[in-house]
Order: C-alpha cells, then sequence, then structure tokens
C-alpha cells in the first residue's frame, strides 16, 4: 500500500523564505484556440514533501540522482511524536511513543518517518516547527534505520544553521 504524504503543489503552498514559490505559466492554451496547451511550472526543488540530495548539505556528496531508490522506497514505520513547537525532537520523546520491546531491539524497519503535527497548514509558514535532535538521528541509525522523514519543511530548526 502507498501513503501519500504530499501536500498539494498549488501557487499558495508557503515555501522557504526567500525561495521559490511554485507557478505555471501557460504558453499555448487549447481554450484560447491553440492545439494543444503547453505550460512550464517553475518551483523550488525544496517544495511539498521532498527528500535533500546529500549535496544539499555537504560539500563534495552526492546528488540525489546519485543515491539508490532503496533508500526512499519500502516498508516505513510512521511514529506519532508529541513535541512541543519550535524544539527538537529527543530520543526519549521518540522512545516514549514506541512500543516498549523497540527500544531494546533495532527497529524491523529501516525508514521511519515521524509526524509531529507543528507544521499543520503548508499554505501559512510558520517559523517554530519542531526539528531531530541530531543525537535521534545518530541513534535511529545505530538501530538500522536508514531514511528518517518529518512532517515539518527541514529537519533542523528555521534559524538554525
Amino acid at each position: 500500500m502507498l501513503f501519500d504524504i504530499s501536500p498539494p503543489i498549488t501557487s499558495s503552498l508557503a515555501v522557504w523564505p526567500g525561495d521559490t514559490p511554485p507557478s505555471r505559466e501557460v504558453l499555448l492554451d487549447m481554450y484560447k484556440g491553440d492545439n494543444v496547451t503547453l505550460s512550464t511550472l517553475r518551483a523550488t526543488v525544496h517544495l511539498g514533501a521532498h527528500a535533500d540530495g546529500p549535496n544539499h548539505y555537504g560539500v563534495d556528496a552526492p546528488a540525489i540522482d546519485q543515491r539508490s531508490l532503496d533508500y526512499y522506497l519500502g516498508p516505513a514505520q510512521v511514529v506519532h511524536v508529541d513535541v512541543p513547537r519550535g524544539e527538537r525532537i529527543t530520543c526519549e520523546m521518540f522512545d516514549a511513543m514506541q512500543p516498549k520491546q523497540s527500544r531494546a531491539v533495532p527497529s524491523p524497519v529501516s525508514r521511519v518517518l515521524i509526524a509531529t503535527g507543528t507544521y499543520p497548514d503548508a499554505n501559512n509558514w510558520d517559523e517554530d516547527f519542531a526539528a531531530l535532535a541530531p543525537e535521534l538521528v545518530d541513534a535511529l541509525h545505530e538501530r538500522g534505520v536508514k531514511t528518517i522523514g518529518i512532517d515539518t519543511p527541514s529537519v533542523d530548526l528555521f534559524d538554525s544553521k
């Protein structure tokens, strides 16, 4: 079964401040007498639900097209974490939401999607969304997790550099 968590990509979708919002330019239009409708799309690649290539945050790191699809396709565990807005998700917060047995053994699933609810409206930009604590990323990696997703615009806090 496939679950699509992507917000609708429309011209009202909020993007990171200073980035390019989605837009569509109609070049030819059958409603105006053209034989086909032809359009151009323009937008940031950091749009809606997406995966960044390691080159987004690391010098000489691979681009997204150099990554195996295995990171992004396959079973995933969805974890709802109760975290205050503008805070980092700690190992303690994450583990509190897990069955007791998964604290002691590696996760049976190598992809984890974290739902925080701290960025509830993709059309209205909020700077106080939750993010991942670096220690949580390290701990999940040690448990065999190779992909971590989150329902916010970034895995990091808005003002983090």
